[in-house]
């Protein structure tokens, strides 16, 4: 089985939030139970990628509202992961050293998304499933079901997944003309009061969704920022999954952050030590 996981944040690539360590762990232990799991993410101009070698596998032109914007996917080389990486970088768009805090920020994550699409299409690569992470990726399931540019992906199995469901990509609707054309009788599944929602939209698009754990997800039955009908409205295709910490990072045994490692032998006195 084939799965993509499309994010804005992957550990130890690029690190803000929890989003990070997920998507950093669950393809790596996908692969490990026979999965062909792979991460797709934006460029970022940090230390990390500066020190690990890219090989560019594709490059074309992404048209946002008529104006053209060269783009690149690189993949990572060592393999040292656990799971192929792919960076896409957006010139003027992704290329930057921050993940979040720019004024463009919108136009950054509609470029990702609709690139990285691009590319799938391109390469005439059909994943089983596209997993798509926050809001950030949150247009994915509609695009590939709506849009006759993606219509190569359509019918995909798209699985989204809810880290924080207080960020949600809120856009006024003049943010339109940076999407590509879609079905317009469709365009209910990008709103949510009289705004574009993207984490509405994946809701709504997506074959399942997940959040990070069932306490949290019934957190958000209750509270998520108006959102509270539609998943509770949505119920039959959401699921909470265990989120628990990558035993290959957090191991005291090699975790390079202690002065002293321990294993169970010499735990008491490795704690001791530390």
């Amino acid at each position: 089985m084939q799965i993509f996981h499309l994010s804005v944040e992957c550990y130890p690539i690029a690190k803000v939030g929890g989003l990070a360590d997920v998507v950093g762990a669950l393809p790596k232990y996908q692969n490990r139970l026979g999965a062909d799991a792979k991460v797709v993410m934006p460029f970022y101009e940090n230390a990390y990628i500066r020190a690990h070698e890219f090989t560019k596998v594709f490059d074309s032109t992404l048209y946002l509202n008529e104006t053209p914007y060269h783009y690149e996917v690189l993949k990572e080389n060592s393999g040292h992961l656990g799971f192929d990486l792919y960076l896409v970088k957006v010139y003027s768009l992704l290329d930057r050293p921050n993940v979040y805090g720019y004024w463009d920020e919108a136009l950054q994550f509609i470029a990702f998304q609709r690139a990285a699409l691009q590319w799938l299409c391109n390469k005439q690569w059909r994943p089983d499933i596209l997993h798509c992470h926050d809001y950030h990726t949150g247009l994915v399931p509609f695009f590939i079901e709506h849009c006759p540019e993606y219509s190569f992906l359509k019918g995909v199995k798209t699985i989204g997944t809810i880290h924080n469901g207080n960020y949600q990509g809120i856009m006024d609707w003049d943010m339109i003309q940076f999407l590509p054309a879609f079905d317009e009788w469709k365009w209910g599944m990008l709103d949510w009061n009289g705004k574009i929602n993207q984490l509405a939209a994946l809701i709504k698009s997506c074959h399942a969704f997940t959040a990070v754990s069932e306490g949290y997800l019934h957190e958000l039955f209750e509270s998520a920022l108006t959102l509270e009908p539609l998943i509770r409205q949505e119920s039959a295709k959401a699921f909470g999954i265990i989120n628990g910490i990558d035993t290959d990072v957090w191991d005291p045994s090699t975790d390079e952050m202690l002065k002293y490692n321990f294993d169970r032998a010499t735990a008491a006195e490795g704690k001791l030590k530390n």
